[in-house]
C-alpha cells in the first residue's frame, strides 16, 4: 500500500491506534483457538480471521513509521499460553468470530467518514470489505453446521400503511403494540452478543490469577446474564423465541490461557461494543419501554467499562492513546 506523506489527523491517529492494539489482542486469542480446533471448516475461518488481524496491522505499520508514530505494544506472545488445555468447544469459535467481525466493522465504518488521508481511508475501506467477507464466511459455516441463531421471521405486510395514533410509542401502559422488525432485530442481535460475551467471560474467570480481576469478570458475567434475561423477556412476550445460551461450550479447564491484562482489556472492548450496539438499538426503537431498557443497560455497561479501565491503570497495563497537547502542563514547566 502506497503511503501518503501528509500529517496524520487526530482521528486518523486515534482510529489506527485502536485498530492496531485490538488486532494484537485478536491475534493472541485466535492463535490459541487454532491450537485447539478439530473441525476443518471452523479451522479455515479461524485462520482467515487470524490472517486478517495480522495483515491489517502489517498495513498500519508503514503509516505509523512514516509519521514517526511509536508502534503500540498492545499484546504479545507473553499474553497467551498456547500450551494451556482447550477452553472452548469448536462451535464457540464461530460465535466468537461473529462478535469479532461486528466489533471490527463498527470501528471501520465509523472511521471512514472521519479520515481524509487517502491511504488511511483506503485502509479502512479494505478493512471493512475484508471483515464483511469474513462475517459472510462464518455465517456460511454456521449454516453448514446447523448452528446459525438467526433473527425470527415475521409476516409480510399486506400493504403500505401509516401510523395514525400516538399509542405506537406506548410501552408501559395502555395499548402496547407488538415489536416491529427493527426492534426485534436489535434485541435479537444484542442477546447474541451477550451470550457470546457471557460464555467467554466464564472461560476467562476460570483461569484468572488476580482476585480483583476474577471478581471483575464475575461481575461482567452477572451483567451479561441480567441483560440476556431482560432482552429475552421482550421477545418472549411477543411469542418470539430468544437465542439460547452458549455456556455449555466452555470446558472445565482452570489453566490460565491468557494474561489477566488481556482478559480485562478484552472485556472492556466487548462491553464498549455493547455501548455502540445498545445505542444503535435505542436509536431505531419506537416503544418507550424498550428505550428505557436500553438506557438502564447502557448505564450498567458504562460503569463496568470505567471500572475495568481503573484495573488496567492500577496494574500499569493501559497504554496511553494519542492525545492533544496539554498547554497547561507546558506552562507549568516554564
Amino acid at each position: 500500500m502506497e503511503v501518503d506523506n501528509s500529517q496524520l489527523t487526530a482521528a486518523e491517529m486515534g482510529k489506527l491506534w485502536a485498530v492496531y492494539t485490538g488486532n494484537t489482542m485478536g491475534k493472541c486469542v485466535l492463535s490459541y483457538y487454532l491450537k485447539h480446533v478439530d473441525d476443518v471448516d471452523i479451522k479455515k475461518v479461524l485462520e482467515q480471521g487470524f490472517n486478517l488481524s495480522h495483515s491489517l496491522n502489517q498495513d498500519i505499520k508503514p503509516i505509523f513509521n512514516q509519521a514517526n508514530f511509536p508502534i503500540p505494544v498492545g499484546f504479545t506472545d507473553d499474553d497467551v499460553n498456547l500450551d494451556a488445555p482447550r477452553l472452548f468447544q469448536d462451535e464457540f469459535y464461530l460465535h466468537y468470530l461473529k462478535y469479532l467481525g461486528k466489533a471490527g466493522m463498527s470501528i471501520y465504518s465509523a472511521a471512514i467518514p472521519l479520515v481524509t488521508r487517502i491511504d488511511v481511508r483506503n485502509f479502512f475501506l479494505n478493512a471493512l470489505s475484508e471483515t464483511a467477507q469474513l462475517m459472510a464466511d462464518v455465517d456460511d459455516v454456521l449454516i453448514l453446521k446447523g448452528k446459525l441463531m438467526n433473527s425470527p421471521t415475521i409476516p409480510v405486510p399486506e400493504k403500505v400503511d401509516f401510523i395514525k395514533k400516538q399509542h405506537f410509542l406506548n410501552g408501559f401502559f395502555g395499548d402496547v403494540r407488538p415489536l416491529h422488525g427493527l426492534e426485534m432485530a436489535h434485541l435479537y442481535g444484542n442477546i447474541n452478543n451477550d451470550i457470546t460475551s457471557k460464555a467467554l467471560i466464564i472461560g476467562f474467570s476460570q483461569g484468572a490469577r488476580n482476585e480483583k480481576v476474577r471478581t471483575y469478570l464475575e461481575r461482567g458475567k452477572n451483567i451479561n446474564q441480567k441483560h440476556i434475561e431482560m432482552f429475552s423477556s421482550k421477545l418472549t412476550k411477543n411469542n418470539v423465541p430468544a437465542p439460547s445460551l452458549l455456556d455449555h461450550l466452555v470446558t472445565t479447564s482452570i489453566t490460565p490461557a491468557f494474561s489477566d491484562k488481556l482478559m480485562v482489556y478484552h472485556k472492556i472492548d466487548m462491553f464498549s461494543m455493547k455501548i455502540r450496539e445498545y445505542a444503535n438499538g435505542a436509536s431505531l426503537n419506537g416503544r418507550r419501554d424498550v428505550g428505557s431498557l436500553y438506557g438502564r443497560c447502557l448505564m450498567d455497561v458504562s460503569l463496568y467499562v470505567e471500572d475495568g479501565a481503573n484495573i488496567m491503570i492500577d496494574n500499569g497495563w493501559m497504554e496511553q492513546p494519542p492525545e492533544a497537547v496539554n498547554r497547561e502542563d507546558l506552562s507549568s514547566k516554564e
